[in-house]
This record gives C-alpha cells, sequence and structure tokens, in this order.
C-alpha cells in the first residue's frame, strides 16, 4: 500500500508488526476483533506478531491467522524488536505496540501506533509514536481506511 501524505511523507507499507500481549491480546488471550481484521489486511499486507510469549500461548492463539510469529529469544527485547523492524525493511513497515519494549520498534517504523488498550501504553511507546491509538482494532483499521492516516498525518 502507497499512501502521500500531504507535508509529511509518501509510504509505502508492505508489512505489518504488531506486539501481542497489551497491543493484539491480553493476558495471552488474542482479542475477538483481531481474526476478523488480520483476514482483511493479510490480502494486502505480511503480518507479523511479535513477542516475549509471557503466557506460551502465541502460536495456538494465532494459529489460523495467517500471520508470522517472532519469538524473542535475547536478553534485550527492546533492541530486539527494533532490529526486527529493520531487517524488514523498516521504510515498509509499520509497527503497533503499547510497551517499553516497543519503543524503539515504533520509532524504526515508517509508522509506529502507540495502542493504549486495557493494559495502558508506556511513556516510552507514545513519545517514539507517529500515532496513538485507543485499541488494536482502530489501529489495524487504519491500514483497511487510508484516508485516516492521512487525516491524522498530514500538515
Amino acid at each position: 500500500m502507497t499512501i502521500e501524505i500531504p507535508h509529511y511523507k509518501n509510504i509505502t507499507i508492505t508489512d505489518i508488526v504488531c506486539d501481542y500481549n497489551g497491543t493484539i491480546a491480553k493476558d495471552g488471550i488474542v482479542l475477538p476483533q483481531i481474526k476478523t481484521l488480520f483476514d482483511q489486511l493479510s490480502k494486502v499486507f505480511t503480518l507479523h506478531v511479535i513477542t516475549a510469549d509471557t503466557f506460551g500461548s502465541v502460536k495456538a492463539q494465532l494459529e489460523g491467522y495467517g500471520a508470522e510469529i517472532k519469538i524473542l529469544t535475547s536478553s534485550d527485547h527492546t533492541l530486539e524488536k527494533a532490529d526486527f523492524i529493520t531487517t524488514l525493511g523498516a521504510e515498509q513497515s509499520a509497527a503497533m505496540g503499547n510497551g517499553n519494549n516497543d519503543s524503539k520498534m515504533l520509532l524504526a517504523a515508517t509508522i509506529g501506533i502507540a495502542v493504549l488498550g486495557d493494559e495502558g501504553c508506556s511513556k516510552a511507546a507514545l513519545l517514539n509514536a507517529d500515532i496513538i491509538c485507543q485499541n488494536s482494532a482502530d489501529a489495524l483499521a487504519l491500514f483497511l481506511e487510508p484516508n485516516r492516516l492521512i487525516a491524522t498525518l498530514r500538515r
């Protein structure tokens, strides 16, 4: 998807990277509206879920969702998430998250979205995001209705 955002930048997004717990899941359980959104988005984008898998549930929960799962393995999850975005191609990646360990990933991505959600959102994630959404469904819907991205980001 290519979008021209007036007086901001032109973006081409091929990949959407989502943090898991606190972003698209609560307490290890995927939020109900995510499946429908992933079904729609996977027709246009490559979807990735990046997580420490705190509850050990991500693979079972996301079976059939069409998303690639990246389980963090390093001792520095903040850096590992940012490196993942860089490896994918930061200029073609959007990222969503809510935690301190998402902050550098949000900053690295061409569009970083902080999600408030039930778990809240860290100050670092808020400050490094381009957009702040009240929940993951609203954040994902931005890519289905790109005029919302334009309306929010144009200057």
